[in-house]
C-alpha cells in the first residue's frame, strides 16, 4: 500500500471537519507533506467525485459528499489501492519443483484474500466515523 491512501483519508476528514474550500498548501500543512503530493492525490479524489475544486486565488478543494456515506473502501477503490501486495515473487512457474512452480500463485491467492478482508472491514468505516472519533459531537468549524 502506498501512503497516498493515508494522504487521501486525512485530507477528506480534514475537509469534512473544516467544511470549506482549502488549498493544497493548507491541506499539505495539516497532513505534513508537500502540496504537489496533495494535488496528485486530490486529482484522483476529484475524478471519483469526492471533492469539488474551485479555481483562483481563493481556490482549493471542497469535500462534496455525505461523510457518513463515504467509506474507506470507496477511497481505496478511487486510488486503486491494494493493501497487501508484492512486486517480487519467489519461484518460477517453469521449474519442475512443485514448490518453486506453485508458490507465487499460492501467495497471490493469499494476498487477494487479505485484500478482500481489508476491503470488507473498510466498507464499515466512513469519513464521518473518523471525524466522530476525533471530534465527538463537536460542531464543524465554519
Amino acid at each position: 500500500m502506498t501512503s497516498d491512501y493515508c494522504v487521501a483519508v486525512h485530507a477528506l476528514v480534514y475537509l469534512n471537519h473544516k467544511a470549506k474550500v482549502l488549498s493544497s498548501e493548507e491541506l499539505a500543512e495539516n497532513i505534513c507533506t508537500n502540496p504537489a503530493r496533495v494535488r496528485k492525490v486530490m486529482a484522483k479524489l476529484k475524478k471519483a467525485g469526492f471533492v469539488k475544486t474551485k479555481e483562483g486565488s481563493e481556490g482549493g478543494y471542497l469535500f462534496d459528499q455525505d461523510a457518513d456515506r463515504v467509506t474507506l473502501d470507496q477511497i481505496a477503490q478511487a486510488l486503486e489501492i491494494r493493501f497487501v501486495d508484492t512486486a517480487w515473487k519467489s519461484g518460477d512457474t517453469d521449474m519442475k519443483c512443485l514448490v518453486a512452480s506453485g508458490m507465487a500463485g499460492l501467495m497471490d491467492e493469499i494476498f487477494d484474500d487479505l485484500n478482500e478482508q481489508c476491503r470488507k472491514r473498510l466498507k464499515e468505516i466512513t469519513i464521518g466515523t473518523l471525524d466522530h472519533r476525533i471530534f465527538g459531537n463537536q460542531n464543524k468549524e465554519r
